[in-house]
């Protein structure tokens, strides 16, 4: 398996590239590097990098005060980069990071047109628990929960 190089963005430059892999992946809701900063405040955020280059992030959902033992867990990779084991990189390392931040539940969101997403959750074991659409969009997302 090809070995990535992680970062947790703190940085315009690697903020930006969270901020492009996200906005790729979740064309939907794109967010400004004004945003990206904001949810840097409250999120674990991690960029992996392949050859310098940025392939996938994550964002980690510490548990809060409303839910103390659930943290929320996104994984997500370049659509050139996909079926070359980093999502499992990724994903390893942030659900490692919640349960480090106390979460003993686990959760996820697909955007419901990310395919490949949704069966990756699939895959390792999360289950629909809701699905919505934001104001003004068209494409739901789904909330799924480790089983």
């Amino acid at each position: 398996m090809t070995q990535l190089s992680f970062v947790e963005p703190v940085g315009d430059s690697a903020l930006a590239d969270w901020r492009h892999v996200h906005n790729v992946i979740i064309p939907t809701a794109p967010l400004s590097l004004d945003e990206v900063r904001e949810r840097a405040g409250r999120n674990r955020l991690e960029v992996a990098y392949l050859d310098g280059e940025p392939v996938g992030c994550t964002t980690v959902r510490p548990p809060t005060g409303d839910s103390p033992s659930t943290a929320t867990v996104i994984a997500r990779v370049l659509p050139a980069h996909r079926r070359q084991g980093f999502g499992e990189q990724l994903y390893r390392r942030a659900l490692t990071r919640a349960r480090e931040l106390g979460a003993d539940t686990i959760d996820t969101v697909v955007l419901a047109s990310n395919e490949d997403g949704l069966r990756f959750a699939g895959t390792h074991g999360f289950t629909e628990t809701d699905r919505y659409v934001l104001p003004g969009d068209t494409i739901p997302f789904i909330d799924l929960r480790l089983s």
